[in-house]
């Protein structure tokens, strides 16, 4: 009998003190954030302001991109460029539009709910346009000493040209007010194909810029402003 009694006690002890623990866990639930995909469009502000200050240029450039996953987003740019581009021989004026398009792989982790991005990127990029030679000048290269030349102010414009290249990009987009980014991003060009006029070069190209003879690199850089527009949202 007392041995039945000691087992009673012992079953009750331990269901009080199992009722204790249970009272005094606490569960912790970490917060899930949310990260917004959808549409960000912006423009390049660098474009339109060298349109105000320098007289020999407009442009502007309307871009875009689409998140696919936490790292990975569809980019693109679309735009215009008039250009004046004066050298020793020549005077010419580039004016077309352009269209690029590629990947953006953003390389940033981002704390908390923060979207920002520290991001490398491929373009394709194509261009159609047309030159104007304003001016140019022919020197006699075995007759230097007397600075022998001949001049032209005789307009011609060469229609329906093209151009095709890649490029390299890197760049930061940083979130400033909900849904809205300022970024900075540079270019590494490489010039496959282009048209050209007869007997001259196209000393500029719209979206690729500025072009060398020795050498199809090119170089650029854009100060942009864009706005999220959320479609839906993930776990991060």
């Amino acid at each position: 009998m007392r041995t039945l009694l000691c087992f009673i006690n012992i079953c009750l002890l331990g269901g009080l003190l199992n009722l204790q623990a249970q009272e005094d866990t606490i569960t912790i639930t970490e917060p899930i954030y949310k990260e917004k995909y959808g549409l960000r469009i912006g423009g390049d502000v660098f474009k339109l302001a060298r349109s105000f200050y320098d007289e020999d240029y407009t442009g502007f450039e309307v871009n875009a991109d689409f998140r696919l996953n936490k790292k990975i987003y569809i980019a693109g740019e679309i735009g215009f460029e008039e250009k004046i581009t004066t050298t020793d021989f020549l005077r010419s004026t580039a004016s077309g539009s352009y269209l690029r398009g590629g990947i953006d792989y953003n390389l940033y982790q981002n704390w908390l709910d923060m979207e920002n991005m520290i991001f490398a990127g491929f373009r394709i990029g194509a261009a159609t346009f047309s030159q104007d030679i304003n001016g140019f000048t022919i020197y006699d290269v075995n007759n230097l000493f007397w600075n022998q030349q001949f001049s032209s102010n005789e307009g011609e414009k060469f229609s329906n040209l093209t151009a095709l290249w890649t490029e390299i990009i890197l760049g930061t987009k940083v979130q400033v007010l909900p849904n809205l980014y300022v970024g900075f991003n540079v270019q590494l060009k490489f010039l496959l194909s282009n048209t050209k006029p007869s007997n001259f070069e196209n000393l500029y190209i719209p979206g690729f810029n500025r072009t060398y003879s020795n050498s199809s690199f090119g170089a650029g850089f854009g100060y942009n402003i864009s706005y999220l527009i959320p479609i839906y949202k993930r776990d991060k």
